[in-house]
């Protein structure tokens, strides 16, 4: 019996999640006026499958080190 209740609050949980997900997606599109204008990466769509697990999703550059002089001189002093 007490397994039973277990799968049963669970299944109600599960029910419980899905319903909310679902709302709150619905109630999002409330808020999108209606003179929206979409970004960039929203016109352009989904990235290719590039890779062996999906699409590089991180295809921009790597920005400056603001460390990299410091990390360089912490390197130096111990010797690697």
């Amino acid at each position: 019996m007490s397994n039973a209740l277990i799968y049963i609050v669970i299944a109600v949980a599960v029910v419980a999640m899905a319903g909310a997900i679902a709302y709150g997606t619905e109630n999002q599109k409330n808020y999108v006026p209606e003179d929206a204008v979409l970004s960039q990466a929203a016109e352009q769509g989904l990235l290719p499958k590039t890779g062996a697990l999906g699409a590089d999703l991180n295809k921009e550059k790597w920005h400056e080190d603001p460390f990299g002089d410091l990390a360089q001189k912490v390197r130096e002093q111990n010797g690697r």
